[in-house]
């Protein structure tokens, strides 16, 4: 993977904090910074959700380093911060259902957290803080395509909390001039992404099904769409933001995604035919919080940090499903 470029600056003398660098998405932009000889990379992370495997490759790089601690603990954030250029946070407590069932910690996490990051970074006067928003963000609104400006209340305790982040990112450009760009994933999926847990998400949760020959169980009638979008846009995302140009008083918030939606039937359908096996899947009630439907308006994201993802749903999925051959998923237990 990476194989494309997606920066014409020499990364050799710049600093990188990622945050939440040992869960999916952190750990493949700290495999990007480093495949690409970023003079430092540091990874914060408690390890809650994130996996050391994810970065034992790197541990050996004398451009890596971990720190093993909680972006609720600000003296840590400020310690994270030390001699750092750029900031990718991704450090968050994932997942609309684990928000309805413990909002206090998915709060504490994502909101308090945030803030000791955005405070820790203003202070440490980083070149830029870019950070994961989310298409929950859009709540409610049946309006598709999904523009940035247009959005709705609200479903989840999740949902909420990424839109704080964005309000405070926006007091934080009025107030302080600190600048930032919050990237709204929608549905990010690839290679590293974890198919074990309750809160494991569908693409990885219907590879381990195919693989085990067992069926799923969709929520709902499995109709509902999204804008399933392949790890390595999102990656190219952040380096594009992280490198993007100073902009005085500025908190921009961009869609990243593919601009194309499928539903989950169709997915399952897809992921079958690839794994080669047919099975039907079980259907479920509704699952509280839940979008409907999802679809992004990319425009933004291509015109302010000339994002151009490089992969589909189509193209994305065998090599997404190769690298979970490679991990022995279809001889554990779904």
């Amino acid at each position: 993977m990476y194989n494309i470029k997606y920066h014409n600056q020499d990364l050799s003398s710049f600093s990188f904090l990622i945050t939440g660098g040992a869960g999916f998405i952190g750990s493949n932009i700290v495999e990007y910074l480093l495949k690409y000889n970023a003079g430092k990379v540091r990874v914060l992370d408690n390890l809650s959700t994130g996996k050391m495997e994810n970065i034992e490759p790197f541990l050996s790089n004398p451009a890596f380093e971990f720190v093993e601690a909680d972006i609720r603990d600000f003296s840590a954030c400020e310690q994270a911060l030390e001699n750092i250029d750029f900031v990718s946070h991704q450090a968050a407590l994932g997942s609309v259902p684990r928000s309805v069932k413990d909002p206090i910690t998915t709060n504490e996490v994502n909101v308090s957290g945030f803030l000791n990051m955005l405070v820790a970074a203003r202070n440490a006067n980083v070149k830029q803080f870019v950070y994961a928003a989310s298409s929950s963000t859009y709540g409610d609104s049946k309006k598709l395509p999904k523009v940035e400006e247009q959005i709705g209340k609200p479903l989840s305790p999740y949902a909420v909390t990424k839109y704080v982040n964005e309000l405070y990112a926006d007091v934080f450009a009025k107030v302080y001039n600190f600048n930032s760009i919050g990237l709204r994933y929608f549905n990010v999926f690839g290679p590293k992404q974890d198919p074990y847990g309750a809160y494991a998400a569908v693409i990885p949760l219907f590879f381990k099904a195919a693989l085990n020959n067992t069926p799923p169980t969709i929520n709902g009638d499995g109709n509902q769409t999204r804008d399933f979008t392949f790890i390595e846009n999102a990656v190219q995302a952040n380096i594009k933001a992280l490198l993007h140009p100073h902009q005085q008083n500025k908190a921009e918030v961009i869609n990243i995604a593919v601009g194309e939606n499928t539903t989950l039937n169709n997915l399952w359908n897809e992921i079958c035919k690839i794994v080669g096996t047919e099975l039907n899947a079980n259907h479920g009630p509704d699952r509280a919080g839940d979008i409907r439907d999802s679809l992004a308006d990319i425009s933004k994201a291509q015109q302010l940090i000339g994002y151009d993802p490089a992969f589909n749903l189509s193209t994305a999925l065998v090599p997404t499903f190769n690298w979970y051959k490679t991990q022995n998923f279809s001889n554990l237990n779904v």
